[in-house]
């Protein structure tokens, strides 16, 4: 079964997260084989916080959960794209629909992905 060359990233490979209707890339990630595994035996994404050196499920503080439709690897097995149903609308921490949500452009930073939610508001619980 091919399996990604978690060797190569030491331990740690980047994971894309796209929506899978929109084909919008929603943030990107990094996974050990746990979180990997995990995410294959819940089709629920779960990646490795490099910050907290541990195991998360995405969603597990907010409720925005991300259900996975497909798994892929590149040519050498060293990135992951998780194609998901981001549940409740929004993939990033800081409240946008994606981690991507400013855009530089010669007139400065400007914000191209909208706010769905307040982080102090689901956060501060």
């Amino acid at each position: 079964m091919l399996e990604p060359d978690f060797a190569k990233g030491e331990g740690l490979l980047p994971a894309i997260v796209q929506d899978v209707y929109s084909g919008e890339v929603l943030m990107l990630a990094y996974m050990n084989n746990e979180a990997y595994q995990e995410t294959l035996r819940n089709q629920v994404a779960h990646f490795f916080s490099r910050s907290r050196q541990k195991l998360w499920k995405k969603g597990e503080s907010s409720g925005h959960v991300q259900k996975v439709h497909s798994v892929r690897l590149d040519c050498d097995s060293d990135t992951i794209l998780l194609q998901v149903e981001q549940l409740g609308e929004a993939a990033c921490h800081k409240g946008y629909k994606s981690c991507f949500y400013r855009e530089v452009t010669a007139d400065g930073c400007q914000t191209c992905s909208p706010l769905i939610f307040d982080p102090k508001e689901v956060y501060n619980k």
